[in-house]
């Protein structure tokens, strides 16, 4: 039962996703935080992390670890078909639309649409995991107290990335290195 549970629901991450990764994110916290409860919302940031540190995209790789911490290897083949199914399928008609009537005006104006939408969906699951990394849960009562070293190191890796244009993942890496360091003092004083 747990092997169709995980494949239905990287099903619909699949076929609802759209827009890329950060638009995969609300419905991968729906399917495997609140839906299921397959992992916690701390489990489920440092998820959104590790895929974002691995190659391939944030769905497949949520897919491929959800479904080994839930049911092993088989579990995590399951859950990474059941993502990766829709796409194939979907983009395989797709581009043969496209290819067909891409100069049709009222295809235009379909994709430009949905680009508010895909914005909306990026920006709320940045908001969910902003909350989730300062507070560490989404209840107003822990939003008191936000943990700051982790505020100081989100507003220093913005501006490595924003106004100095350093690249991602040695970001990633320095925000690794200062959060250590933060633990390592904090836990000495």
């Amino acid at each position: 039962m747990i092997y169709l549970q995980l494949f239905l629901s990287f099903l619909q991450i699949g076929l609802f996703s759209f827009g890329g990764g950060y638009a995969a994110i609300p419905l991968i916290q729906d399917q495997i935080v609140a839906t299921h409860g397959w992992l916690s919302m701390p489990e489920f940031t440092d998820l959104i992390t590790i895929s974002q540190m691995t190659p391939g995209p944030i769905a497949i790789n949520s897919a491929t670890f959800v479904g080994i911490k839930i049911a092993g290897i088989p579990g995590a083949v399951i859950a990474t078909v059941g993502c990766v199914l829709p796409s194939c399928i979907i983009v395989t008609l797709l581009a043969k639309l496209y290819l067909k009537y891409r100069n049709m005006d009222i295809l235009q104006k379909i994709l430009t649409t949905l680009r508010p939408a895909v914005v909306a969906m990026i920006a709320s699951a940045g908001i969910s995991i902003l909350i989730s990394a300062f507070w560490g849960s989404n209840t107003i009562i822990s939003m008191l107290e936000p943990n700051w070293s982790m505020v100081i190191i989100f507003i220093i890796c913005f501006v490595l990335l924003q106004k100095i244009k350093m690249k991602p993942i040695i970001v990633m890496l320095m925000a690794g290195a200062m959060n250590l360091v933060v633990s390592v003092i904090s836990g000495s004083t």
